[in-house]
């Protein structure tokens, strides 16, 4: 018995000294450019909490023009205080924006395309982790339905205000997780199977797939796409899985162990603006460099299923890119 519990204590230990290690590599991987975004317009979904309100945040001090679209008004003019706290410089804008309904997705583009001369950046940030099983308004598994579906359409609807830029940039927020994912198309709905963990994955998957076939797409417009993995980091995403005693009681190791929103915003923002990528997408980044695709990443089949039966499901009535 002893020796288990020493065999189990190293392992422990190894674990942990691992993810400390990998911590401080990349802890102060930060972007250092100094582009400035006058006159850029830019969209975030998400912006009010997390990974989302830091790069909201660094896109003012940018003085970028920023659509703060979130589902939570209350919390987005939170978020416009807090972020007015720290900068005065740029514009933020706040918009409802509900990606469990696809009729809310509509009424934001409609807008969006009726007021904006022109979009910059769309940052396809919000998300859902590992909630219980549930449905958005339209039918899709909850965390398929808001990390896939609704984005897909929302990129789709706004292609055309992207492509009035002389030069425009998608940044799609995936996960690490994707390697774990398999996208069963047979029950994309989780209707027959459910777990909160393989529906994450799959839809993390799922952004990938998509920004793969939209760069394909895109590929001889001036439109560039980039998809990123922020790495591990201590938002509110986590609701679902962790209580609100215990994330208080493991908040001091989580600030060593896991990337900071800051932190983990900074790939997202180096895909935004660093000029040394506009020649490039349809690629994955990470800790602002580029990083191989993963053997799960790279079904081109899957990649262009999935986008017929997105295509279908959303009801997206647009021409053939």
């Amino acid at each position: 018995m002893a020796d288990w519990i020493f065999v189990i204590a190293i392992s422990a230990g190894v674990l942990v000294g691992t993810m400390v290690l990998r911590r401080l590599l990349s802890r102060h991987v930060v972007y250092k450019g100094h582009i400035l975004l006058t006159g850029k317009t830019v969209i975030v979904t998400g912006a009010n909490c997390g990974i989302g309100k830091a790069t909201t945040l660094d896109f003012a001090r940018r003085n970028a023009r920023i659509i703060m679209a979130c589902r939570d008004l209350a919390k987005a003019e939170k978020a416009v205080k807090d972020i007015r706290k720290v900068t005065q410089d740029g514009q933020l804008i706040v918009k409802h924006l509900d990606l469990a309904s696809l009729q809310s997705v509509r009424t934001f583009c409609e807008e969006i395309n009726r007021e904006e001369k022109q979009l910059d950046i769309l940052i396809n940030n919000a998300g859902v982790f590992q909630c219980p099983f549930s449905k958005t308004v339209d039918g899709f598994e909850m965390q398929m339905g808001v990390n896939h579906f609704g984005h897909f359409l929302l990129t789709n609807l706004l292609l055309d205000l992207l492509q009035k830029s002389t030069s425009s940039r998608i940044v799609v927020v995936s996960s690490a997780l994707h390697k774990r994912g398999n996208i069963n198309f047979d029950d994309i709905n989780s209707d027959k199977e459910y777990s909160r963990s393989k529906a994450y994955a799959d839809s993390k998957l799922a952004n990938i797939f998509f920004a793969q076939e939209l760069s394909q797409r895109l590929k001889s417009s001036s439109v560039n796409v980039y998809c990123v993995h922020p790495g591990m980091v201590w938002t509110n995403l986590g609701r679902h899985v962790i209580s609100p005693v215990v994330r208080w009681l493991v908040s001091p190791l989580a600030s060593l162990l896991i990337k900071s929103s800051h932190e983990g915003a900074q790939t997202i923002i180096y895909c935004s603006i660093d000029p040394e990528l506009n020649n490039e997408t349809g690629l994955y980044y990470g800790n602002c460099k580029t990083e191989s695709w993963t053997p799960t990443a790279q079904n081109v089949i899957a990649a262009k299923k999935l986008w017929d039966l997105s295509e279908s499901l959303t009801g997206l009535n647009k021409k053939t890119l």
